[in-house]
């Protein structure tokens, strides 16, 4: 690879494998209820995303590519903020977290223990309260 492939790219385009994870979509209220009773066997964690949003894009890329569990370990939600926000203010008040896009909520036997928003979103932090 020359100085100018470092530069400009050799014009091949390297293959991206995406990995599925085990997104569930919150597209309704009642979900979460569901989320909250869920949350007393298995651990829940609710991403929300804006679509339109450019950092939010990133973020979730970069959540998608160091995402290291399975639906076994962890029910994984996503939320579309700009086709639900009547629901992410009911996560606000339901789950007793501050409003921010994009969102990382953890959700255990009923209550947040963990939330964060941009660069510290980091699917990691589901190990700790496994």
């Amino acid at each position: 690879m020359g100085i100018f492939d470092k530069i400009f790219g050799s014009g091949e385009k390297k293959e991206e494998t995406k990995k599925e994870l085990p997104w569930k979509q919150l597209t309704a209220m009642e979900q979460l209820d569901e989320i909250e009773k869920a949350s007393h066997s298995k651990l829940q964690a609710i991403f929300k995303h804006s679509t339109r949003c450019g950092i939010s894009g990133m973020v979730i890329r970069s959540f998608e590519r160091s995402f290291d569990l399975t639906g076994e370990d962890v029910d994984l939600y996503y939320l579309d903020l700009l086709n639900h926000r009547d629901i992410s203010s009911e996560i606000a008040a339901k789950f007793q977290v501050y409003h921010e896009s994009p969102q990382f909520i953890v959700i255990r036997k009923g209550q947040t223990v963990h939330h964060a928003s941009h660069s510290a979103i980091t699917p990691q932090v589901l190990h700790q309260f496994m």
